[in-house]
Parts: structure tokens; sequence; C-alpha cells
């Protein structure tokens, strides 16, 4: 497609809602490479960062999310910088003429989808959760097409506005090419032994931390290996922690893991928090997996996303408070049984759904072309 279209791109707070924003516009780019995408975003949020890193200019709004109790004082100061993320997104709109806007989540793609449909510009937004978002509640009925990746998100939409599409994921996830023997000895690991990967998200989650910690006992005598993403901000104290025990070499311990896709691949069975992004690379993929839901997230979304495939016998649940006791136990029994790992795999990958990032982009452009920028 050779016609020039502006796009912009709001959201994010966290990798959940970025990751999906940037495969979006890298496959509006990739279907109409003379496009025009701006993103906006929450000043001091990692968009601000990681935005530019994937080579897309991104401007910031002062938004910030409403503070609890809901009632507090606090939350005037909160609804005036709403306010100004408003006005300032009503400006970056007259000055970039966008023919659409773009909602993904997070406090940015509040202000400026409600300013951009305040100025007869058509949104879409897309929901990656099972269970809505407060920002995409509200902007629903302002939306011209809701893109989701669950079923029955019309108890949160109104329903002639929903299309199935899936997340997006990062696709090197998807384009790994090393095989899983490969892989482990890219990490240093035995290249023919059962292998479970632990990670929390890019900062880390301290209770799977804590269900390695208490049980180093299980890791040594369980004939398994184990790549663990401790997160950047608990890295430090783990390592402190370990140094009591002996060298471990069944036991890769990682701050962070830059090639998720060659991680993905060594590992045999997954333990992961729930987040949207997560689940849908594992569904893609066909990855056994152990979700133990974060409790520190709003509406305990989470939980929901990991109980819509527990429910179709397609990941096991380990509940947060639980699992310091009995997450590892758990995993070591599961990744010895090529059964329950075959079942999981197959049932895992019957809720994929390829291409979203290409889909949404279609209905992205659909609706670009049929708004000029006449409004302006």
């Amino acid at each position: 497609m050779d016609q020039e279209i502006r796009i912009i791109i709001s959201g994010g707070g966290t990798g959940g809602h970025i990751f999906p924003a940037v495969s979006i516009a890298n496959a509006i780019k990739a279907k109409c490479p003379k496009a025009k995408i701006l993103f906006i975003g929450a000043l001091g949020r990692m968009e601000m960062q990681r935005v530019p890193a994937a080579g897309y200019e991104i401007k910031g709004l002062p938004v910030r999310g409403l503070l609890r109790p809901i009632w507090s004082p606090k939350n005037i100061s909160v609804i005036l910088d709403f306010l100004k993320s408003k006005r300032m997104a009503r400006k970056i709109i007259r000055e970039f003429k966008p023919q659409v806007a773009v909602g993904v989540g997070g406090y940015a793609s509040g202000a400026a989808l409600d300013a951009a449909y305040g100025m007869g510009i058509p949104c879409l937004i897309q929901e990656q959760n099972s269970y809505a978002g407060k920002t995409n509640k509200m902007l629903a009925r302002k939306a011209s097409k809701i893109c989701v990746a669950y079923e029955g998100m019309e108890r949160f939409f109104p329903a002639d506005k929903i299309m199935m599409t899936g997340n997006p994921v990062r696709q090197n996830i998807l384009n790994t090419q090393v095989t899983p023997e490969e892989a482990r000895l890219q990490f240093g690991l035995d290249p023919n032994k059962k292998t479970i990967l632990l990670v929390g998200g890019s900062l880390g989650a301290r209770t799977i931390n804590e269900s390695v910690l208490q049980h180093i006992d299980l890791v040594k005598d369980s004939n398994v290996q184990f790549i663990w993403q401790t997160g950047k901000y608990y890295h430090q104290e783990i390592l402190e922690r370990m140094k009591d025990h002996q060298e471990l070499p069944m036991l890769k311990i990682l701050d962070f893991i830059s090639d998720m896709g060659a991680a993905y691949q060594a590992a045999d069975l997954v333990i992961s928090r729930a987040g949207a992004s997560s689940i849908s690379e594992f569904c893609l993929i066909g990855k056994p997996v152990i979700l133990v839901p974060s409790p520190n997230v709003a509406e305990d979304h989470q939980t929901k996303n990991a109980m819509a495939l527990v429910n179709k016998d397609a990941a096991i649940y380990v509940k947060d408070a639980d699992a310091p006791d009995v997450l590892l136990e758990i995993a070591i029994k599961t990744v010895q049984d090529d059964k329950k790992l075959a079942s999981l795999s197959e049932n895992i990958k019957k809720l994929g759904l390829k291409n979203s990032a290409d889909v949404i982009a279609g209905e992205v452009i659909k609706l670009a072309q049929k708004n000029g920028t006449e409004r302006y």
C-alpha cells in the first residue's frame, strides 16, 4: 500500500502493553511503508525508553493513575494532571493530524483516545487480558473497533464492536531457529536433561524466587536443570543468599534473559506469572506452563487470565500464597511426566491465535482509509 496514513498509538506502563503496541506498529509499517506513526505515553513510565529503542517517536503526558482510597484528596492533583494531559493530547493531535488513534491500555491511552474521540477521530482499542482494564472499559463506547484475545468479552464491551484477534507477541519468540538441545548448550546446561525455566517478568517475582531459595535441596536432588531469571531488582540479594551453597551446575541464575526465544526452546516446562502477553506467547509456541498469577494487579486480572487456560486443561495453576511451599515440587513432578507435558502442550496450542498484529494492523488501516484529515 503506497498511500501515506497517519496513526497515533497510545498506552504503556508495562511490557504487557508496550510489546503489543510495538508489534502493531511494525505490522502497520510492513503493510504500509509510508505510514507515519506517533506514540503517546506517560512520562516516567517504561514506554518512554522502550518505544524509541524500537525506532518510533513518542510524546509523554503527565497522566497518572488514581490513588486509593478513591476519595483521597491527593486524587485532585491526579484529575488535574488528566485534564492537562487531555489538553496536551489535543495539541499533539492537531499538529500530527492522525486518521486513527489506537489504544492498548494504560494511563496515557485514556487521555489520548478521549481527546481523539472528541476531535472526531476513529479509535481502535486492543484489550490483552481476559478481564478488561478500567481504561479500556471507559473507552469502549467511543471505540469503532475493539480487538480482544479471550472469549466472553461482551460482558465488558459492546458485542458488535468486538473482534477476536489474539494478542500480538514479540516476533523473535516465534522466529527462533535453535533446537532445544542447542538452546540448552547456549545456557551452559546439559543438552539432554529435562529443563525448567522460571521467569517473573523483567523485574522478577519475589514469590517465584522464594520458591527456589527455600528448596535448594530439591533442585540438587531432582535430576532436572533450571534456568532462573531472578529479575534485576532481586538478583544481587539472591546471589548473596546463594553464597552458602556449593556450586550447582544444574541451576543457571540470570538477572535478565535477552533472548527469550532461546530460553523457551530450552525449556520443557515454564513457570511464569500470568500476564496476557506471556500467555499469548505460550499459546503460540505450545509451551507447557505453570502459572503463578501476581496478586498485585488491578481486579486480580492475572488469576482470571490463568483460569481461562486452566479450565481448558491448558495450564497448571498455583496460587501465589501457596507457591513457596509447593511450586517447585509440582514443577519437578510435572516435567518428568511426558504424558502430562504432551497434553498441556496440545491443549494450550489450541488457544493460540496467529498473526494477531497483522490482523489488527489491517483493521487500523481500514479505519484510516475511511477517514481523511479534513477535520483539522
